[in-house]
C-alpha cells in the first residue's frame, strides 16, 4: 500500500474566550462558539489570520454545540435546552426563544422548520422552530444510551450515541420519528458527520470509525483508523476527515479510500480539542481550555 504524502497544516491564529469552548459554526465570516457558561461567542474571521471578538451573549448554560441557519443561532444549552438568537447583527445577538428539553441538550441541526435536538439520555428531540419565540416540540424518539451528536440529510437523522454508537433514525413524520438501523459501539461515540454514503464517527478511544450507510437499516463499519487521544469532534471537506481529539489536537484522515482512512496531518492545538469545523480552506477548532483556533489547510486552498 503506497503512503499518502503529507498534509501541511498552519496555525494562522487563536483567540481565547472566557470560558470552555465546545463547538462552533463558521458561516459568512463569522465563526459562532458554544463557549460553555460563557454562551455564544461571535468572532469575525473575514479575515482568518486576524480573528475579532465581536459580539456574545449570556445563556444559563453550559452552551455545548451550535448550528446557524438563516440568521439565527441555534444552541443546544445543556440543561436549559434549546435557544434560538438572532444573529442578523453578529455584534448585538437577541435571544428570540428557548424550550426547555427534558435531558441535557449536546447537539443541534436544523433544516427548515424543523430543529433535531441530541438531548443526552433523553434522545432525540424534534422542535418546530418556525415561530422562534414560541419553539414547540412536535416528536421525539428515545436512544439507548447518550445522545451526543446529530447530523440531518435529506434521508435520515444520523445520532452518535455514547456507548451504544451509530442510530439512524427516520424523520420523514416528524410527529413519530423511528429509528431504522444502528451500529454497536464498544467506546464512546461522541459525534457523527456524513458525507455522501458514508458516516464518519469520532469515536472516543476507538478514533475515526467510516460507517457504510448506503443501506440506513444495515449500517456498516467499512473502515477504521486509531487516533492518539479522544476523538471527541468531526468534519468533512472533500477527501479528508478532520478529527478533534482532546489532548492531541487536530487530526487530518485521508478518506478518499473509506476501507483505507490514513492520517496524513496534525496539529497541537496546545489545549483540548473537543470540535471542529472546516469553512474556505481553514479548519477552526473550539479548544475546551478556552478559544478558538484557526488553521490554513493548504491543499484546500487551492
Amino acid at each position: 500500500m503506497n503512503a499518502r504524502s503529507l498534509l501541511p497544516v498552519d496555525e494562522v491564529a487563536r483567540i481565547s474566550t472566557p470560558d470552555n469552548a465546545y463547538g462552533v459554526y463558521v458561516t459568512e465570516g463569522h465563526a459562532y462558539v458554544a463557549g460553555g457558561l460563557a454562551g455564544l461567542r461571535i468572532v469575525d474571521v473575514s479575515t482568518p489570520s486576524e480573528p475579532r471578538a465581536v459580539g456574545h451573549l449570556d445563556l444559563p448554560g453550559p452552551a455545548r454545540g451550535v448550528f446557524v441557519s438563516e440568521g439565527r443561532a441555534y444552541v443546544a444549552d445543556g440543561l436549559s435546552g434549546l435557544r434560538i438568537v438572532d444573529v442578523t447583527n453578529p455584534e448585538k445577538p437577541l435571544e428570540l426563544g428557548a424550550l426547555e428539553t427534558p435531558g441535557y441538550a449536546y447537539g443541534v441541526v436544523v433544516s427548515g422548520r424543523y430543529a433535531y435536538v441530541a438531548d443526552g439520555l433523553s434522545g432525540l428531540r424534534v422542535v418546530d422552530v418556525s415561530v422562534p419565540a414560541s419553539p414547540d416540540e412536535v416528536g421525539h424518539v428515545e436512544t439507548p444510551d447518550y445522545a451526543y451528536g446529530v447530523f440531518f440529510t435529506e434521508d435520515a437523522v444520523f445520532m452518535a450515541d455514547g456507548m451504544s454508537g451509530l442510530r439512524v433514525v427516520d424523520a420523514s413524520d416528524v410527529s413519530a420519528p423511528r429509528e431504522i438501523g444502528a451500529l454497536d459501539a464498544s467506546s464512546a461515540a461522541w459525534d457523527v458527520w456524513v458525507s455522501g454514503t458514508h458516516a464518519y464517527l469520532a469515536h472516543g478511544f476507538a478514533g475515526l470509525r467510516i460507517v457504510d450507510i448506503s443501506q440506513a437499516s444495515a449500517p456498516k463499519e467499512v473502515g477504521a483508523v486509531a487516533t492518539p487521544d479522544y476523538a471527541h469532534g468531526i468534519a468533512v471537506a472533500g477527501n479528508y476527515a478532520f478529527v478533534a481529539d482532546w489532548d492531541s489536537g487536530l487530526r487530518i484522515v485521508d478518506i478518499s479510500n473509506p476501507a483505507s482512512p490514513q492520517e496524513v496531518g496534525s496539529l497541537d492545538t496546545a489545549g483540548r480539542a473537543s470540535g471542529v469545523y472546516v469553512a474556505d480552506g481553514y479548519a477552526y477548532v473550539a479548544d475546551w481550555d478556552g478559544g478558538l483556533l484557526i488553521a490554513r489547510i493548504s491543499e484546500l486552498n487551492g
